[in-house]
């Protein structure tokens, strides 16, 4: 019975077993092996294996040394040509160079994207904690500083659908009980901005803070992570809610996209 269920979901067309393969990617996480991207895509081990060959030879896809599986670069390239995506990559550029030059640790900008924090984009400090976050990854929400943030301001159904579905531990400090994290939310809300230590990878902590349209709405957040043993906020805090808040104004001024985009709903002033 479940094996007739299984075969019914599989993609038929070709374009369906392609578009079920680049969605394996979605989830974010450890890059994926082959057999991984089969059961993600539910495609057959020969099909998936000769079609993500094919998508490694066009440079959709790259092989990792080790047998995993990451975005290619020339589908990153076509993605990121998505005008909301420019626009506010673009505007985040000169701000996040700042910051980096104030602190030397990771960058990230991330927006919220269904139940996940996509990275649009990055810079990697050469002092700082080692991070495997690549631009375009699909992070989770509750183990990180810019997806605390979104949740923290996504609409309310968002969050009481994440707080329902189950809390994953990606780490040891990972929290998985809902009424903390919702406690934990209420926090970020109040301060501005979110931290967490040890909850997406062991030794790493993070601090995020909201980027906001001239309506006031909440379109993206900005992170920085670093050691965790270097994780003061003292000296964090700061340069990151002075750019968060440059972003803003520059977001406000001259940023067209529309949050729908994102947000997957989200209505400018709701």
């Amino acid at each position: 019975m479940g094996g007739d269920r299984a075969e019914r979901g599989r993609p038929v067309s070709v374009a369906g077993k392609v578009m079920a393969i680049l969605n394996a990617f979605a989830q974010g996480g450890v890059r994926p092996n082959l057999s991984e991207i089969c059961r993600r895509s539910g495609l057959p081990p020969a099909t998936g294996h000769r079609l993500v060959g094919e998508l490694v030879g066009g440079g959709f896809l790259e092989r990792v040394p080790d047998g995993t599986y990451r975005i290619g670069t020339r589908l990153w390239r076509i993605g990121s040509q998505a005008p909301a995506v420019t626009g506010l990559r673009e505007l985040a550029l000169p701000h996040m160079e700042d910051l980096y030059e104030a602190t030397h640790d990771n960058v990230q900008l991330g927006v919220l994207r269904e139940d996940r924090a996509l990275i649009v984009e990055r810079l990697r400090g050469t002092r700082s904690v080692p991070v495997v976050t690549q631009v375009g990854a699909m992070l989770p929400l509750h183990t990180t500083g810019v997806g605390k943030v979104l949740l923290a301001y996504a609409p309310p159904e968002v969050r009481e659908k994440m707080l329902a579905g189950g809390l994953a531990r990606h780490a040891v400090r990972s929290i998985t009980d809902p009424a903390k994290l919702r406690r934990n939310l209420e926090q970020v809300r109040r301060s501005g901005y979110a931290v967490t230590r040890d909850e997406m990878t062991l030794g790493a902590a993070s601090v995020g803070a909201p980027v906001r349209d001239g309506a006031g709405e909440v379109v993206a957040a900005l992170s920085l992570v670093a050691g965790t043993r270097g994780a003061d906020l003292r000296r964090l805090l700061p340069p990151l809610t002075t750019a968060a808040r440059a972003l803003s104004r520059d977001v406000a001024a001259h940023w067209r996209g529309d949050p729908d985009v994102f947000s997957g709903g989200r209505k400018a002033g709701a």
